[in-house]
């Protein structure tokens, strides 16, 4: 692929659909339904991702619990006013949805996203000493509009990243997961919430980009 031509934010999900699709908004007349897909991990678990479609992809196809599905599309995060608070919530966009096949894939959750550091990182080490950096990635949209893609590096990629600077570009690859946090709310209270984010397992950083992509072209 050449490196003009690369679409800076590509995910893949293959799973089965969790909840009947319900209504969420309209844009220029065209009424946009969410709905979450199951999505299998290699050790057994699975991750539960909520996943927005287009009612075109939902007259076309069966879109009900149960049904197995691949779809391709992009991560995307959008704002949701909490009161005073705006709370960042992200969905898998669906730009096509076909039946999965009945085989099982060897990859049923793949991303790919390009964007700039907009926060500085944050490096940590677990009571067991494995090291993990949260990154906040500013990913490009049409129309002058930015995803913002919480992304969690891992042992020698959380080491690598934590020193670098707001504003580098990288291009990342893994999996988008789900994982349940406690939210503390005041001193008497906590909620329990689901966090989404995308689990890295390769990284490019800067002018590395466009070498690794203009090979062969």
């Amino acid at each position: 692929m050449n490196y003009e031509q690369m679409s800076n934010n590509k995910l893949r999900l293959t799973g089965t659909i969790v909840d009947q699709p319900v209504y969420s908004h309209e844009v220029c007349g065209e009424e946009f339904y969410e709905t979450k897909l199951s999505v299998p991990r290699l050790s057994g678990q699975e991750d539960v991702i909520p996943v927005t479609i287009s009612e075109r992809l939902l007259t076309r196809w069966e879109i009900q619990p149960g049904k197995k599905i691949s779809i391709s599309g992009q991560f995307r995060s959008y704002n949701k006013m909490e009161g005073t608070h705006s709370r960042l919530l992200l969905t898998a966009f669906a730009r096509e949805v076909l039946p999965a096949d009945e085989e099982e894939e060897e990859n049923p959750n793949s991303i790919e996203i390009m964007g700039y550091i907009c926060k500085p990182p944050v490096y940590r080490t677990t009571p067991f000493k494995r090291e993990i950096c949260d990154v906040l990635l500013a990913v490009n949209r049409a129309y002058n509009k930015s995803d913002y893609i919480p992304c969690i590096m891992w042992g020698r990629n959380a080491r690598f990243i934590k020193g670098m600077p707001i504003g580098e570009k990288l291009w990342v690859t893994g999996r988008v997961q789900s994982r349940v946090y406690t939210k503390v709310i005041s001193e008497t209270q906590t909620e329990e919430r689901v966090a989404y984010e995308v689990s890295v397992s390769k990284i490019l950083v800067g002018n590395k980009i466009q070498e690794e992509f203009s090979i062969g072209n």
